[in-house]
């Protein structure tokens, strides 16, 4: 292996698109067992890798070179192999600082709570000193010297968090480590896992109304700073920016919500076209999972079943990258359902007016216009308030989908 990334599990992972997309070598992802990691360390079969979890501090008794900031932290991620001799780098430090910093909070005056003991927590911690923090405590789930249990955290005035936990990242992203509703002064938020786009921390965070970021810019800024190492080359900050809004254009999913009738899966299957982008429409996705029609399904069992079916299925969903999704028009029902599309998905309400939507038999909730409506005033305030981009359907469909993607670039840039 020239160049990589090595841990125990990798199926997560972005690092191999955004090391090919900058430096163009071929990166590959290595997922070495922990009996396996010794003799890998000792054949020195690489030029350059990268290191993550479990392996930041383990790595660090094989190398003949560490740098200041590397030893000072006490974890490395970067290893370069010059002529059989390893130097150890961690550029997970610059990664983090700059996704800090991206917030615009100055952490001088707050109290910092840091979940997690692993590698990454000891970078978190010397970026937090570098910013002048008030007071940073560490939680673990191990009673040590100097750390806090996880009871004890909300006797704490925290004002800032920073997860290096594996808690909430895919394929598990149902975790939830932590409630920050019983933190009264908290004012933002990191979270070190990009997959999902957004853990439950974060998207607690962005409900709870304050700044709150995963940890897909902070991996792109270390790499940049990797790349620099492995190629001894220069590379301008601005790049993290321009691959940021790349990748993100890349791994988001696009979320349709609205009405029946709206137009959901149409302006969906061409939007994906035109993106180059897997289209999924979630009734299509029941329908094989019931072996039936959904008219039929619910006629026979009641609206409820219909909705734990739909639940499983979004659930599936939203753990897909760089898809196009139609959702059914009752899916903002379900609170979970949205908070789990919100994870990698930025969700666009088709906004149908009433008058233009069409009652259809096969729509067992709408069959008449008098049930159309009553849906859609029962519904429209969800709409509303789920959406990140709302767009009219009331024009040429080649109109409308240009509106979208216009919108929709924009959003992904202002990002």
């Amino acid at each position: 292996m020239e160049y990589g990334l090595i841990g125990e599990k990798l199926g997560h992972s972005f690092s191999k698109i955004i090391h090919e997309m900058i430096a163009g070598y071929t990166y590959e992802l290595k997922e070495i067992k922990k009996e396996d990691f010794n003799s890998f360390m000792e054949s020195k079969d690489f030029k350059c890798i990268n290191v993550t979890i479990p392996y930041k501090k383990d790595v660090i008794p094989y190398l003949d070179f560490i740098s200041d900031e590397a030893k000072k932290i006490g974890a490395v991620n970067t290893i370069i192999n010059k002529n059989g001799k390893l130097y150890g780098y961690n550029t997970d430090y610059y990664g983090l600082k700059l996704l800090i910093e991206k917030q615009n909070i100055n952490l001088s005056d707050k109290n910092v709570l840091v979940l997690g003991t692993g590698g990454t927590s000891l970078t978190a911690k010397a970026v937090l000193n570098d910013l002048n923090c008030k007071m940073i405590y560490q939680a673990s789930r191990k009673k040590e010297e100097g750390l806090i249990s996880y009871d004890e955290i909300y006797n704490l005035d925290i004002n800032y968090i920073v997860n290096t936990t594996p808690i909430g990242m895919y394929p598990n992203n149902d975790g939830r480590l932590i409630d920050i509703n019983k933190f009264k002064n908290l004012s933002g938020l990191v979270d070190v896992i990009y997959n999902p786009l957004n853990t439950n921390l974060v998207l607690d965070g962005i409900n709870k109304g304050i700044k709150a970021n995963g940890g897909l810019y902070m991996l792109i800024a270390q790499a940049v700073y990797a790349i620099k190492l492995f190629k001894d080359v220069e590379i301008s900050d601005s790049v993290i920016d321009e691959v940021y809004h790349k990748l993100l254009f890349e791994k988001q999913n696009i979320i349709f919500i609205g009405m029946p009738s709206s137009g959901k899966t149409t302006i969906g299957q061409i939007i994906a076209k035109r993106l180059n982008k897997d289209f999924f429409d979630s009734d299509d996705l029941i329908t094989e999972t019931i072996k039936t029609d959904i008219f039929s399904y619910v006629k026979a069992n009641g609206e409820a079943p219909f909705r734990n079916v739909e639940k499983e299925v979004i659930k599936d969903l939203s753990k897909k990258n760089g898809c196009v999704i139609s959702t059914g028009g009752g899916v903002i029902l379900d609170k979970d359902n949205m908070h789990n599309l919100k994870q990698n998905g930025i969700i666009i309400f088709i906004d149908r007016p009433l008058e233009l939507l069409t009652p259809t038999s096969s729509r067992p909730l709408t069959s008449t216009f008098d049930a159309l409506k009553k849906k859609y005033d029962e519904r429209i305030d969800l709409y509303e308030s789920y959406k990140d981009i709302k767009v009219k359907n009331d024009k040429e469909l080649t109109i409308v989908v240009e509106n979208i993607l216009e919108v929709y670039n924009n959003e992904i840039i202002s990002y």
